[in-house]
């Protein structure tokens, strides 16, 4: 779900949000368009293609690469990075499936877009001797409430009228102790999906259909970590301790949740509280949800700080902090722990000749609308090199 055609992309709902001013996100959503997006993004404050459609418009660019003569290896993967003691790449191996011999494929260029759940990339790249570089990124849970009660709390007695559609929020607290906590990646009429790339990992996300029909809202809800939060790894992992600090992470979610994706999850009020569950209300979720005790078992500042973030957000908006919301286990693949370091002149690493890191995963990305810009930026980037 996190790999493949379009990466995880393809299993969300497109949010194409952007803070970015750069005049040249316009041509990313009409090219979205001309492959089959709705118009509407074109205009719209908030644009969103939707988890119905996205997959037909992923599957048109890729076409159109392999008209214009680019090929797509599907079901093929990085296995190895080959670089000489100049500490130039030289070319890469690729498997096409798990019993199938390495196949090289010579290159000088290569542009690493991996997207931020490819550890094993990570991995790769560090047992090479690649510099890699720490850095903050945040984890927390999916926050799901009847969609009613979001209708409710933003449009007042409008609520339910068919020309508003189901109510979005975006939420911030400031907490004392310096941190943030913040909802992300919010879906109204949505979906809670299971997102782990491991059979040991409990791993959510969130999508909308275009219609935005579902009776749930959902979002994540998370806080930051920092560099301090995991610095006891760095003695065994390096660059990699923020990594293993989100497996981790995901594995103790796994633990308290059960087999066949099952997930933890705890009524909202009561994890406010610090009391146990007895029952839980319905959720979007299929895979389904167990009671949990979420509050005892993640990281001591994650769990003070949602508390302190719910607790806050339900002084704002009424019906947020509710027994009839839950939370579910765990929203930790908001950004990669890592950084993949590059030249801000060539875009180039600065140490590994002719590697290009590019886009969320290598950490200079936080959405669709920057990471294809910054696709855009890297294209230019080996172009200008090779020449």
């Amino acid at each position: 779900i996190q790999f493949g055609l379009g990466g995880a992309g393809t299993f969300s709902d497109g949010k194409l949000n952007t803070g970015t001013k750069n005049p040249a996100h316009r041509l990313i959503l009409e090219t979205f368009v001309e492959a089959g997006a709705p118009r509407d993004i074109l205009w719209d404050a908030k644009p969103h293609i939707g988890s119905d459609i996205l997959p037909k418009v992923v599957t048109a660019i890729s076409q159109r690469i392999e008209q214009l003569g680019g090929v797509v290896r599907y079901r093929t993967k990085l296995v190895d990075i080959r670089i000489d003691a100049s500490g130039a790449i030289t070319g890469i191996d690729v498997q096409s499936s798990q019993d199938a011999a390495y196949e090289p494929i010579e290159t000088k260029h290569l542009i690493l877009a991996c997207g931020h759940s490819a550890r094993d990339i990570f991995e790769l790249l560090k047992d090479h001797n690649v510099a890699l570089a720490q850095k903050t990124f945040a984890m927390g849970v999916r926050i799901e409430h009847p969609q009613r009660d979001i209708d409710r709390a933003q449009y007042g007695a409008s609520a339910g009228h068919p020309a508003l559609g189901a109510a979005p929020y975006k939420l911030v607290a400031h907490l004392p102790n310096g941190r943030s906590v913040f909802s992300f990646c919010m879906c109204p009429g949505g979906f809670i999906v299971p997102a782990m790339t491991d059979a040991a990992q409990s791993v959510v996300n969130g999508m909308s259909p275009s219609g935005r029909t579902s009776p749930y809202a959902n979002s994540g809800l998370v806080t930051e970590v920092r560099l301090a939060d995991f610095e006891h790894l760095r003695a065994e992992w390096g660059e990699l301790a923020g990594l293993k600090f989100q497996q981790r992470f995901e594995e103790s979610a796994r633990q308290r949740g059960g087999e066949h994706q099952i997930a933890p999850a705890q009524r909202v009020a009561d994890f406010v509280a610090g009391r146990a569950s007895g029952s839980l209300p319905r959720t979007s979720y299929i895979p389904g949800i167990t009671p949990s005790r979420l509050d005892e078992w993640m990281p001591g500042f994650i769990a003070q700080g949602l508390r302190q973030g719910i607790a806050t957000f339900g002084r704002r908006m009424r019906g947020y902090l509710t027994n009839e919301a839950v939370v579910v286990g765990v929203e930790s693949r908001t950004s990669t722990p890592v950084r993949v370091p590059r030249d801000p002149g060539t875009l180039m690493h600065p140490e590994t000749k002719g590697l290009f890191p590019a886009g969320e995963g290598a950490g200079y990305a936080g959405g669709i609308i920057s990471a294809a810009l910054d696709g855009e930026r890297i294209a230019e980037a080996v172009k200008n090199y090779i020449r």
